[in-house]
């Protein structure tokens, strides 16, 4: 199991757009990637989920990853963040 804990830097959260583009590249991965915020855990594959969060500006959330290709998943997903100006 690998995690990694984003600050949320959006001022819009995580909103439609970027959750969108989480949920795609989580799919992309035979891991279970969890989405964890306020202990509250969503599967990352599942759009509903990650907007059921209400995620906003400031928001600390952890990113958790279990499989045989965690690591690959943690890259691409923690990337996203970063290039997206979504978390850090």
């Amino acid at each position: 199991m690998v995690e990694k804990t984003f600050k949320i830097l959006s001022g819009a959260g995580i909103h439609a757009r970027p959750a969108t583009l989480l949920v795609n590249a989580a799919g992309k991965f035979q891991a279970d990637i969890q989405l964890e915020y306020n202990e509250k855990k969503v599967n990352l594959k599942s759009i509903m989920g990650v907007m059921s969060l209400g995620i906003k500006e400031g928001s600390m959330v952890k990113i958790i990853a279990d499989g045989k290709d965690e690591d690959e998943a943690i890259s691409a997903l923690e990337e996203i963040m970063k290039k997206e100006g979504l978390g850090e």
